[in-house]
């Protein structure tokens, strides 16, 4: 077992704004707030489209309820994440290579909000456009999530990872909550205005278009670019950055602890992807809630998920990322374990609200650990990694669930059991990655220093 990390003093974390060297614009704390206020931006998109309303809505009313539409939704968020998987670090890396961070996070987000727009034309029947349309919005999404998080170690001190990463996904989980609220007034007040609930639903993905597109502008707008541009050729690009990915797999320039965290993070986001992108069917379909009644439980996530990311980043830069990252796998077991043995709703609240602390905390200490592990002017690959992590473990995940639901007959307690396994498989995994080492590598290597 690797040594414990070595957790740096108080004193040193006061510092937040990342200091760079002479010919680099430093970092102005409206950037701090306009990077975290993306997370807030693209936060409506996940909870609204791919965990709350239009995930149900999809095997409700598009697909009619049919036996396959669970698998059909999980194959379609599969395809988007496997296209994230084989592009996300070539893309990070010529970014990176080009100084193109800012401009790609323009087209991802612009691409993001046009497709979740055009889901609001989405009816009963239109299972093919509608699954077109979330391949195409998801992937965008993902590539947006990559490159905002590569912006992280160019704006914060090390030592203030943790509470920055914090800060942007409980702004996210805010984000999500208001727009998921806002849709949801949306939807209760379809019958005043003479309209059905499924239209009301479908009309949600224009609001959630709207919010998404709003909200992002500070960070599109205020954001610096401070890598440098390689002085490559053109026709070099593409054969400089697959070099560096392949580099990153074969754990060269002492990334040995980095590759064996990015394993870590496929196994216990598996467990977190499938509870983001099925927990409205699973309620709706296991345990006869409605589409009010699941909004109103992911509502309250929500707001759990906000105050466990900005308490957690607190207390990761204290303890460890190691460490605090253990915890809240530990307690995703007890929430996984608490909805498989529910029989009446005060279990499931229950069961969310432990579920919310843990997700907002193991996303902020998941992607702080890796910008703590990652090296100078290399950010835009190494997030392009946690990505592909991350998409994979998004694939792997939802569609074992949906495959165990097929087979099983609809069985969604069967299915969520797989969820647990996921959460064990991470535990023992974080307990082979040696933090402290990993960092002291970085240094040594001259890619980290004077970070």
């Amino acid at each position: 077992m690797p040594p414990p990390e070595v957790v740096a003093p108080v004193a040193r974390g006061r510092r937040i704004l990342r200091l760079h060297g002479e010919g680099v614009p430093p970092v102005a704390r409206r950037e701090l707030v306009a990077w975290a206020f993306y997370d807030f931006a693209n936060s409506g998109y996940t909870t609204v489209v791919i965990t709350a309303v239009f995930n149900a809505y999809f095997v409700a009313v598009v697909a009619g309820k049919a036996t396959w539409a669970t698998l059909a939704w999980t194959a379609a968020l599969a395809i988007s994440y496997g296209a994230n998987v084989l592009s996300a670090p070539l893309i990070g890396a010529w970014a990176d290579l080009r100084a193109r961070k800012r401009e790609l996070l323009w087209a991802s987000s612009a691409l993001c909000v046009v497709a979740t727009a055009a889901l609001a034309g989405c009816g009963p029947g239109m299972v093919l456009p509608a699954l077109v349309l979330i391949v195409v919005s998801n992937y965008a999404f993902g590539m947006g999530e990559n490159l905002i998080a590569a912006f992280l170690p160019e704006l914060a001190d090390d030592e203030a990872l943790g509470r920055v990463s914090g800060w942007g996904w409980a702004l996210g989980y805010l984000g999500g909550l208001l727009v998921l609220a806002i849709c949801l007034a949306w939807i209760q007040g379809a019958g005043a205005r003479g309209a059905d609930t499924g239209t009301a639903v479908a009309q949600t993905m224009l609001i959630t278009a709207a919010a998404f597109a709003l909200t992002a502008w500070p960070a599109l707008a205020i954001l610096r670019e401070r890598a440098r541009p390689t002085a490559v050729q053109p026709g070099e690009i593409a054969r400089l950055a697959l070099q560096r990915v392949r580099g990153e797999f074969s754990g060269s320039r002492g990334l040995v602890e980095l590759r064996r965290f990015l394993a870590c993070i496929v196994c216990y986001q598996a467990g977190v992807q499938t509870v983001i992108a099925l927990a409205a069917i699973y309620t709706q379909e296991a345990l006869g809630f409605t589409t009010e009644d699941s909004i109103r439980l992911i509502l309250l996530v929500n707001v759990t998920a906000a105050a466990g990311a900005f308490a957690f980043g607190f207390v990761q830069d204290r303890l460890g990322h190691r460490l605090t990252l253990a915890l809240t796998l530990a307690g995703w077991l007890c929430a996984v374990g608490l909805l498989w043995a529910a029989t009446d709703r005060s279990m499931v609240w229950l069961a969310a609200n432990v579920a919310g602390l843990c997700l907002g905390a193991s996303q902020s200490a998941g992607r702080a650990l890796v910008g703590y592990l990652c090296p100078r002017g290399r950010e835009a690959e190494v997030f392009g990694l946690w990505g592909l992590a991350v998409k994979l473990a998004s694939i792997l995940g939802p569609l074992s669930y949906g495959l165990v639901s097929w087979t099983t007959g609809g069985d969604h307690r069967k299915a969520v059991l797989v969820t647990a396994a996921f959460f064990v498989g991470g535990l023992l995994l974080l307990l082979r990655v040696d933090v402290a080492g990993g960092r002291q590598r970085v240094l040594a290597s001259g890619d980290g220093t004077a970070r």
